[in-house]
């Protein structure tokens, strides 16, 4: 598996399972997930910003974030936001983030229509890389399927394809 190579499977029809090879030490790659300054430079899609990022990063706290595409080239995407919501349920640091994504509003209300979704990030410590693997659990696998439809897993290739050039300029 090469660095930049993410790997994906399904489990049980409704879990996906993402890993990836990040070329910096699990301390730093697990600070990017924490720390809202650095989420900023690499969260989304390319051509996406975070113009709203609010963490408090505790079990019970919750990351309220903002997506806008600024990129004119993506035509009638340009301009759109998209909002989340995550709730933490469950931190080790720096092994391990539990939280259940919620697509929302500006206010943070949930978006029921949305399917929500239970989310384990796994920090493997390989000294000076790190393994990386999210496991993404749905209600269902037609949940799944939708997010699957909506190009989620080029968007959370393209955002870790960011997150690995940030971690390069830290070096």
């Amino acid at each position: 598996m090469s660095n930049n190579t993410m790997v994906s499977r399904v489990e049980n029809d409704r879990v996906l399972v993402l890993e990836r090879i990040l070329a910096a030490p699990r301390d730093l790659v697990f600070k990017m997930f924490k720390d809202p300054e650095h989420l900023k430079r690499w969260w989304g899609p390319r051509g996406w910003e975070l113009p709203v990022c609010n963490i408090d990063f505790r079990p019970g706290g919750v990351w309220h974030y903002c997506m806008k595409c600024v990129d004119q080239n993506q035509g009638e995407f340009y301009g759109m936001e998209s909002w989340g919501k995550g709730v933490y349920k469950k931190i080790i640091e720096p092994e391990k983030i539990v939280y259940v994504d919620f697509f929302s509003d500006a206010e943070g209300n949930t978006n029921e229509a949305m399917p929500s979704t239970d989310v384990t990030l796994e920090f493997i410590d390989l000294g000076i890389k790190t393994k990386l693997i999210n496991r993404a659990e749905y209600a269902s696998a037609e949940s799944l399927k939708t997010v699957m439809d909506m190009g989620m897993l080029q968007g959370v290739t393209e955002t870790w394809d960011r997150l690995e050039e940030v971690l390069q300029q830290m070096k």
